[in-house]
């Protein structure tokens, strides 16, 4: 089964003052993204799972590629040792972070004008979170399955810190369907993803009222600690799925998909509590209406 591709639509939010991550790459983690959101409901289930099993990891096999050639010729050593690494990491995500592209709300209703209300947008984008970790899980473990993996280190780096940015991403869209998003530029915006990404919950709500809070925010020592814990974490994890006797691409997908849903869960729940700024905030951006910023 084949479905075309599906161009970015003009309302994405592309955050771009960092050159951490190549445009290449950012353009990938979108597109592994969006089409991993797709529903296909005219396909049988085993159908429906094989496209996106097939399809998930021709796209994260691609930009697992772009970002491995990154992490080498920035001479990204992992293999120092965990702790070295995460911070390694840390410092590459926290200067990446506002490259990742977001859709603000009204690309998402534009995207999927069938979803009734904020909850059964969470749901698609969540969904297709989970399977695009699940597919970058299952390239880099297929990887290790070869004789003699290349540069495996590097890879798991590469690995870790493209779904860091999937789930980046998807805290950062969470935030638009709840109508809570972070205000400030491209940098603060980020900025604040980053660090609900480390602290898994939703972004401080003191920032949204408090314009030179937010204007003043900055990834402090004690985030960037947190945000290198997380990334060794996720590392360590990752092990398992390398072993050439294990089947390893099916490993790495069940883990990623598993960390990335419980993060999601923590954060939709946190900002279900929350109470948009604006309390017409989704009928204002109803399908149909205007998507550009």
């Amino acid at each position: 089964m084949r479905l075309p591709h599906r161009p970015r639509p003009s309302g994405d939010d592309p955050l771009s003052n960092s050159s951490a991550v190549p445009g290449e790459a950012a353009e990938e983690l979108a597109a592994l993204s969006t089409e991993m959101e797709r529903s296909l409901p005219d396909a049988a289930p085993a159908a429906r799972q094989a496209w996106y099993r097939e399809h998930g990891r021709r796209r994260a096999t691609a930009l697992l590629s772009t970002l491995t050639r990154m992490l080498g010729r920035g001479g990204l050593v992992v293999a120092k040792g965990a702790g070295y690494g995460g911070r390694a990491l840390a410092e590459r995500l926290v200067q990446s972070a506002p490259r990742i592209p977001v859709r603000k709300l009204a690309t998402l209703r534009a995207q999927y004008p069938d979803a009734t209300g904020p909850e059964e947008l969470a749901d698609r984008l969540i969904t297709g979170a989970c399977r695009a970790s699940g597919a970058l899980g299952a390239g880099v473990g297929a990887a290790a399955m070869m004789p003699v993996p290349p540069a495996l280190p590097v890879e798991i780096a590469a690995e870790t810190l493209a779904v860091a940015a999937v789930e980046i991403k998807l805290i950062a869209e969470l935030h638009e369907v709840y109508g809570v998003p972070a205000a400030g530029n491209v940098t603060q915006r980020a900025t604040a993803y980053v660090t609900a990404w480390a602290n898994r919950r939703g972004i401080d709500g003191s920032l949204l009222v408090r314009p030179a809070g937010l204007a003043a925010m900055a990834v402090g020592s004690e985030v960037r600690r947190k945000v290198s814990k997380r990334l060794t974490r996720s590392s360590l994890r990752k092990l398992p799925s390398m072993l050439p006797f294990l089947v390893g691409a099916g490993i790495g997908a069940t883990l990623n998909r598993r960390e990335t849903r419980k993060l999601a869960v923590q954060v939709r729940t946190d900002l279900q509590h929350r109470t948009p700024a604006d309390a017409g905030y989704w009928t204002a951006v109803a399908p149909g209406g205007d998507v550009s910023e």
